[in-house]
């Protein structure tokens, strides 16, 4: 095994052993702690990138700026339909990467006009849009007989429709367009219904999608995430740590830790658990 691969086992198995440490803070949220190094150069130099859903300062969108910018983009445009904590993203990035263009947008994602139109100034302050992450995304704790047909059009309409831009052709086509999905698109119980069946589209979206643009030079990908501590599941940790029930959340993982990565086969945590934990 090279040096490097070697590295970031030892990175892995030092993340599993340690403490978390805290990483600090910027102004009033907590600083993005980086545990692995750096893969071979940047790996976004010079592209465009849209990320959706990233008002959170434990979010998978902010989280995912910091990389993009780490990785030279030109380019990153901040989208959300909350705006709290834009600006103070904003500046954080501009501290770190203030080589790299930082844009904050505010709109509602299942929005189409909304889309579109950050789609269309992007490429037309730059020239191109490399990189459009489709992370935007709302979730909900009832079961399917608790939630009105309303509430299950309106995540479908945030998470699915929000994954479906009606993005402007370019003169030659290229690029990424990558959509949060979730480990609840793939497996029963791992969700409440109604955002199930939304990441369940997400994925077929994603799918689709690499047929209708094959031969395009434009890529698909759906990511489908485990349990994170994120903004939107901060109250489930919270909950299972004033109970002491924590280590449930990712007991049935034989990494005895809560999952990230959706596609590993290790992956067994159901919503049951989740709920137990709570």
């Amino acid at each position: 095994m090279t040096s490097a691969p070697a590295k970031r086992l030892q990175q892995l198995s030092e993340q599993l052993s340690k403490p978390r440490e805290d990483p600090g803070k910027f102004e009033n949220i907590p600083k993005i702690a980086r545990i692995a190094g750096d893969s071979a150069g940047q790996r976004v130099k010079g592209k465009v990138v849209i990320i959706t859903g990233c008002n959170s300062p434990m979010g998978i969108g902010r989280a995912s700026a910091h990389q993009f910018a780490h990785n030279g983009a030109k380019a990153v445009y901040l989208c959300d339909f909350n705006n709290e904590y834009l600006e103070v993203h904003k500046r954080e990035l501009n501290s770190l990467y203030p080589d790299v263009d930082i844009h904050v947008r505010q709109f509602d994602a299942g929005d189409e006009p909304s889309v579109k139109k950050v789609v269309e100034e992007a490429l037309e302050k730059y020239g191109r849009l490399d990189i459009m992450f489709a992370n935007a995304g709302i979730s909900s704790m009832k079961v399917f007989y608790e939630a009105t047909g309303e509430e299950f059009m309106k995540m479908m309409r945030t998470n699915a429709l929000s994954h479906a831009p009606d993005l402007p052709s370019k003169p030659y086509p290229s690029g990424s367009i990558i959509a949060t999905a979730s480990v609840a698109g793939l497996r029963s119980n791992a969700g409440p219904t109604d955002y199930s069946a939304s990441k369940a589209a997400v994925i077929s979206i994603m799918q689709t999608a690499c047929y209708q643009l094959s031969g395009t030079g434009i890529r698909c990908n759906a990511i489908c995430p485990g349990v994170i501590e994120t903004g939107m599941t901060s109250q489930m940790y919270e909950m299972a740590r004033a109970r002491g029930t924590e280590k449930k959340i990712g007991q049935l993982n034989p990494l005895r830790r809560g999952p990230w990565r959706m596609r590993s086969r290790a992956w067994r945590y159901s919503w049951g658990a989740r709920r137990r934990a709570m």
